[in-house]
């Protein structure tokens, strides 16, 4: 009772290794138009990085100045929340640490303007006009850090 059976090896038809052929085509033309969207991708990102770079910078800077100019106009109010705004993030940005879209030796350019803040906010929160001097110094201090 004992069978002799015999492993007859599988003859692949033409119509599956048609089916074969035709998805390693496909898949090469697919990876010949994934890579370079990929590429591109991948470029878009770093310039949105740099961009959100500038951007966080630019907002520093312009809270400030809109502090000097409503300071200097006598709106004193508008530019106390300005300078508020303007030290709030600068402070964000220096606590980030290496993370930070400063620098090492602008994070280290800055910790000297903090040292006026309270009195900056007190002399605008009093709408002293010292207070537009005071601003126009530390914003000109700002930039000079900033352009090191």
């Amino acid at each position: 009772m004992t069978e002799d059976v015999q492993v007859k090896p599988v003859k692949t038809t033409p119509m599956v290794q048609r089916f074969i052929i035709y998805a390693g085509v496909l898949l090469v033309i697919f990876l010949l138009g994934f890579i370079p969207m990929w590429l591109k991708v991948r470029t878009a990102n770093r310039n949105l990085v740099e961009t959100e770079h500038q951007l966080t910078l630019g907002r520093m800077q312009n809270n400030l100045a809109s502090a000097v100019i409503d300071a200097r106009r006598g709106d004193y109010e508008p530019a106390r929340q300005a300078a508020s705004q303007f030290f709030t993030s600068l402070r964000e940005e220096i606590d980030k640490g290496d993370a930070s879209n400063l620098t090492k030796a602008q994070r280290d350019g800055m910790q000297p303007l903090f040292a006026g803040r309270d009195e900056v906010i007190t002399l605008l929160a009093r709408s002293d006009p010292a207070s537009a001097d005071r601003l126009s110094d530390l914003f000109v201090a700002y930039r000079k850090v900033m352009n090191g």
